[in-house]
């Protein structure tokens, strides 16, 4: 087992810089990609619900969940998945039913306009998927690169959240 030395300051303040430039990176891709929803929603006429439901319908998919599963999924923040649950399945986006052991917990699925958004959004996803591969914007191997990367930050900051409070 082997110590590492304290990293010199100059390089640890380039590393922070380096760290803080990633996680902006992280925050406003995630916010472009709302964006993207939003505009292709828009295009096609789909007004209804917003670019947030919208995600919620595709990670939910063909699968039956609890809201308490979406946020241990980490798809979503707690009074976030209440809120757009409801606004989803009083649009008719999701069928909710209350779960037979727990009648506290309820269990919600897709509706066939629901599973319409889910598949505009997994054909919006193909098409971006085909045109960063087409235009040579990030091959095969830089996407794992950049997904295992982000794995990795993930893990940390779920250590973080579990065993430092």
């Amino acid at each position: 087992m082997s110590i590492q030395a304290p990293i010199a300051a100059p390089t640890r303040q380039i590393y922070m810089s380096g760290y803080l430039e990633a996680l902006a990176l992280v925050e406003r891709l995630h916010r472009l990609l709302l964006d993207v929803i939003k505009d292709e929603f828009e295009r096609v006429g789909i007004l209804e619900i917003n670019p947030v439901q919208a995600l919620l319908l595709f990670n939910v998919g063909d699968n039956e969940v609890t809201a308490g599963e979406l946020k241990s999924r980490g798809y979503y923040q707690g009074s976030n998945v209440s809120y757009n649950l409801k606004k989803l399945v009083d649009s008719g986006y999701m069928h909710h039913q209350r779960c037979e052991i727990d009648r506290r917990s309820v269990r919600v699925r897709l509706t066939a306009k629901g599973r319409d958004i889910h598949t505009h959004v997994t054909e919006l996803f193909a098409r971006h998927a085909d045109g960063l591969e087409e235009k040579g914007v990030i091959n095969q191997e830089g996407l794992e690169d950049i997904t295992s990367s982000l794995r990795r930050m993930e893990r940390y900051w779920t250590d973080q959240i579990r065993y430092i409070y």
